[in-house]
């Protein structure tokens, strides 16, 4: 059983990396072009206009697999500066300041950075061509 777990790996690797990609995409959408509606609506600006471009560009590449590591790094940063500066001054506890999110994709993206895009990215088709 431990073989074929270790199979499959690569690919559910890219499965994660696909849907957290995906779901990232929605929150620069948000700030971006206020889609999907949310309470605090679209057109955002400042700090918020930086992170809603990194969350739906670079959401876009982090799903395609193109430029993972790279792309990862800075989403892991970006997570980790959302968390500081929007989240832990309301309070200590995560669960209570509402930055749990941020948190878990900070370490989500900051493993693909080490880790790559997995056995479907378009870096592994790339590579296979040189």
């Amino acid at each position: 059983m431990n073989s074929s777990l270790t199979t499959w790996t690569p690919r559910i690797l890219s499965i994660l990396r696909i849907i957290a990609g995906f779901l990232l995409i929605w929150h620069g959408s948000q700030k971006l072009f206020g889609f999907p509606p949310s309470p605090g609506g679209g057109n955002a600006s400042g700090l918020m206009l930086v992170a809603g471009i990194l969350e739906f560009f670079g959401g876009s590449l982090f799903l395609l697999g193109l430029f993972t590591r790279p792309v990862a790094f800075i989403l892991s940063g970006l997570m980790a500066a959302a968390y500081f500066m929007a989240h832990a001054p309301q309070d200590f506890f995560p669960i209570i300041n509402k930055g749990e999110l941020a948190v878990l994709y900070c370490f989500v993206f900051l493993y693909f950075a080490f880790a790559g895009g997995g056995a479907w990215s378009l870096d592994r088709l790339i590579r296979k061509r040189d």
